[in-house]
Parts: C-alpha cells; structure tokens; sequence
C-alpha cells in the first residue's frame, strides 16, 4: 500500500498488525544513453510493488536525491543530482523520528546504488544507516528517559538482541542486490546487468538504440541485455525481499 494514499485507519491497521514498512532510496544518475537516470531508485521500487502484490507492505515515498557524486560524469547535460551526505543525514534523521513517533517499529530502507561497497558504505547508505540510529537512540531517551539501557526493565536487552527484537531493530537498511545476488548475476553500471533489469521492471526507460552513443567502458556488453536474464535478477532480488521483510 503507498503510503500517501492511506488513510489514518489503515496507518493504525498497519501499526498494529507490524506491517513492514519501506523506503525506496536511490539517486538521480547518468547511466549512459540508454537508460533512465532513475534506474537506481526505479529498480527498488519495482521490486517493492511486486512484493505489496503479494503481502501487507507500506511502501513510502521514494527518495531519489541521494549522493549520486560526479564520478561517472559530471552534471552538465547529464542529469546526475549530487546531493551529500552532509545534507542527508538530518533530513533522514527527522523522517525516521516522525516515522517512529507514528508508530512503526518495521521500517526498512532499500538502496540499489554503490552498494557493492555496502558492508563498509557509502555515503547514501551510511548516512541513512548513521540517521537511523541517531533517531532511534533520541526517540529512546525521550520516549523512556535517560538510562532507559540501564533500567532493570531492560535486562533481557542481550536475548532481545540475539533474536533480532531490540530496539535497533526497528529500521534496517537492505542492499537490493546481495552478494550471493551479484555471484549469479552480472552487477555492473549501466552494463548488461543493469540493462536487463530495467527492461524486466520498466522498459519505458530503455532505448537500446543508444547503447553505443558515448562509447563508455561501462556500458560495454549492454547490447547484449534481455528481459529473460533481467527477470533471472528480479526473482534473485524477490525471494531476498520476501526473506527480510517477512513471509
């Protein structure tokens, strides 16, 4: 369900019933000629609203003014929109605290962009990821007070923890490819990969005509892209979507 079409009912639906609760986050990018600079975000939600076809899932917003950085090409008449991390973090910390003082305690960020750093990060991802617990150690001291970690009430916290049911729990941020995804299928930028997922998800923003315009390193093999490898990925990127926000 988008969220900015639900009514308060169905937020309190939500809420109760710990629907999980996800955000598309991407950038707006140069992915050659033949592809949309929206692709990084337009993958995740894609997946995402395949996902909502078959489950209880709030799907927010999209945010797609992430850092791309000009380190595929600059901005001028490519339509990359470099926003950094500097910038995103407060603005990513005050959406996550109106998001938990809402109610939800399921949230989860989903990115497809620089994320085959994802374990050591980058500057999107590691500025939301950083939001995220600075909102959620806020939201804890105001909600339960200080020393709310030192409470006898939270002796159970290490056993919490070790099931996943801790507070820091609440939001969590996913890559939309994992490793075990890019072992079996090809990660690149604006390449094959990339390519075949666009035309499986929204084929709208490929021309395949232009593949060759530029002459870029990284689009080498592109001419090659299919919806049947494209579809391969997205069900790679399903069952690890079905995994982490729950059967």
């Amino acid at each position: 369900m988008r969220y900015e079409l639900m009514r308060p009912h169905q937020i309190r639906q939500a809420i109760a019933e710990g629907w999980p609760v996800a955000l598309p986050l991407g950038v707006l990018e140069y992915h050659g000629e033949h592809l949309a600079v929206g692709l990084d975000t337009l993958v995740v939600v894609k997946c995402l609203e395949r996902i909502e076809a078959e489950r209880p899932l709030v799907i927010l917003p999209p945010f797609t003014y992430g850092a791309a950085s000009y380190a595929v090409a600059g901005p001028e008449g490519t339509g990359s929109v470099q926003v950094g991390a500097e910038a995103l973090l407060p603005f990513a910390q005050q959406m996550f605290t109106s998001l938990l003082r809402i109610g939800f305690r399921n949230i989860h960020v989903v990115i497809h962009h620089q994320t085959e750093n994802f374990a050591a990060g980058m500057p999107t991802d590691l500025a939301f990821k950083l939001a995220a617990r600075q909102a959620i150690f806020a939201f804890l001291e105001k909600e339960r007070g200080e020393g709310w970690w030192g409470n006898p009430a939270m002796a159970g916290y290490y056993a919490q923890h070790a099931t996943g049911d801790d507070p820091f729990n609440w939001i969590k941020a996913h890559p939309l490819m994992t490793p075990e995804i890019t072992r079996a299928f090809p990660f690149d930028h604006a390449g094959p990969g990339e390519t075949s997922l666009l035309l499986a998800l929204a084929p709208e923003g490929v021309e395949m005509a232009r593949v060759a315009e530029g002459g870029h390193w990284y689009v080498k093999g592109a001419e090659a892209a299919t919806v049947e490898l494209g579809q391969q990925g997205v069900e790679r990127v399903l069952a690890r979507l079905r995994e982490v926000l729950g059967s």
